[in-house]
C-alpha cells in the first residue's frame, strides 16, 4: 500500500501498552508500518507521547482510536502534531473521517462485515481493514477472516482492503492476498517480538499457546464495559468459570489490586491493562490479548527478523501454490 509508505505489506496492530517508539521505529525500518493506540488517553497528553515516536520513526507510524465515545478531542490533538495516518473503528466514524481527512490524512477503517465496508468509500475512508472473528484484542468480526474477506473486498468497491484476524505466518499472508486483500493487519505476531514492551510471561505464553488457549469473552471490562475481546485463558478466567460465570459486580476478587505497572500504577483484577516489562505481582491475571494466531507462533524474535520471515514464508507459500495450479 503506498499511501501508507511501505515496502512490505505488513501493518502492526496497536498493541496496547506494549508499542513503544522503539517498536514504531523498528516496524518503519522494516518496511511496515505500526499503530499506537490514544483511545485511554487525555487529548492533553498527547502531544508529550507523540513527541519521541515522531523522532523515532520520522513521523511514519499511525494512530488508533477506538470510538467507544467521542474522540474528536484526541484525534485533533494528535493531528496538529502532525499525524498523518488515523485508524478509526467501533461505531459510526464519519465525523472523525471528516476531520482527519480535512487535515490531509489517510484513513483506515476497521469493519466486520461487507455492509460496512460499502459505506467506506462515501465516508472518505482511504484502506478498508477487514478484521476476523479469530482476531486478537478488542473485536467487531463477525465471520472467518478467510470467508468473509472476498465479499468485504467486494464492497469496498475499489477501497485496498487489509485482511486481519488469524494471520500469523507466511502462508496467511499469501491466502490474504490471494483473496484480494493488498496487506494483512498483525497484532498476535508482534506480540512476541524483542520490540514490543509485553512481560516476558505474556510472550512466553503466547509461544505456547495451542489452539484452544484464545477465546473470545467479555471479561477483562473495566477500564472498557461490554466490549467483546479475545485473550488466552488464565487461572482468572478458570477461577471466573469455576464459580458459575457470575456477572461484572459479583466475579471472584473483583476490584483486588494485583500488582502495579512500572509508573507505579496500580492494577486490578478484570483491568484492560496488560503486563508490560516492569510490571511487579500477579502478571498472569492480566489480559494477555491474542487471536487464534497463537498457534502459529513459536520464538520471540527481533522485529526486522520477523517480517523477513513473513516475507520469505509468503513468497514460498504463493510459489507453492503456484507449482500445483500449473
Amino acid at each position: 500500500m503506498q499511501m501508507l509508505g511501505m515496502s512490505v505489506p505488513i501493518i502492526s496492530a496497536p498493541l496496547g501498552r506494549g508499542v513503544t517508539p522503539a517498536f514504531l521505529a523498528a516496524m518503519h525500518s522494516a518496511g511496515g508500518i505500526g499503530f499506537i493506540g490514544l483511545t485511554h488517553f487525555a487529548p492533553d497528553d498527547i502531544p508529550a507521547l507523540l513527541a519521541p515516536v515522531i523522532e523515532a520513526t520520522g513521523g511514519h507510524f499511525g494512530i488508533n482510536l477506538s470510538l467507544i465515545a467521542d474522540k474528536r478531542a484526541q484525534l485533533r490533538s494528535a493531528l496538529a502534531c502532525g499525524v498523518k495516518i488515523v485508524s478509526l473503528w467501533q461505531h459510526d466514524p464519519a465525523e472523525h473521517v471528516r476531520i482527519a481527512k480535512d487535515a490531509g490524512a489517510t484513513v483506515l477503517w476497521t469493519v466486520g462485515a461487507p455492509e460496512e465496508a460499502a459505506r467506506a468509500r462515501d465516508m472518505g475512508v482511504d484502506i478498508v481493514v477487514a478484521q476476523g472473528l479469530e482476531a486478537g484484542g478488542h473485536l467487531v468480526g463477525r465471520a472467518p477472516t478467510m470467508a468473509q474477506l472476498p465479499a468485504i473486498v467486494a464492497a469496498a468497491n475499489g477501497l485496498p482492503v487489509a485482511a486481519a484476524g488469524g494471520i500469523g505466518d507466511g502462508a496467511g499472508i499469501a491466502a490474504a492476498l490471494a483473496l484480494g486483500a493488498e496487506a494483512v493487519w498483525m497484532g498476535t505476531r508482534f506480540v512476541a517480538s524483542t520490540e514490543a514492551d509485553l512481560h516476558e510471561g505474556y510472550k512466553s505464553r503466547v509461544v505456547a499457546a495451542g489452539a484452544d488457549d484464545a477465546i473470545a469473552t467479555k471479561i477483562y471490562d473495566i477500564g472498557w464495559p461490554d466490549s467483546r475481546h479475545r485473550v488466552l485463558r488464565n487461572d482468572l478466567i478458570a477461577a471466573w468459570e469455576a464459580a458459575g460465570r457470575p456477572p461484572t459486580g459479583a466475579r471472584p476478587g473483583e476490584g483486588e489490586v494485583i500488582g502495579h505497572h512500572p509508573d507505579g500504577t496500580p492494577s486490578v483484577r478484570y483491568h484492560i491493562g496488560s503486563a508490560t516489562t516492569g510490571f511487579k505481582g500477579d502478571w498472569a491475571a492480566t489480559p494477555m490479548y491474542a487471536g487464534a494466531s497463537a498457534q502459529l507462533v513459536h520464538s520471540v524474535k527481533p522485529v526486522a527478523d520477523i517480517i523477513a520471515e513473513l516475507i520469505r514464508d509468503a513468497a514460498e507459500a504463493a510459489a507453492r501454490a503456484s507449482r500445483i495450479l500449473q
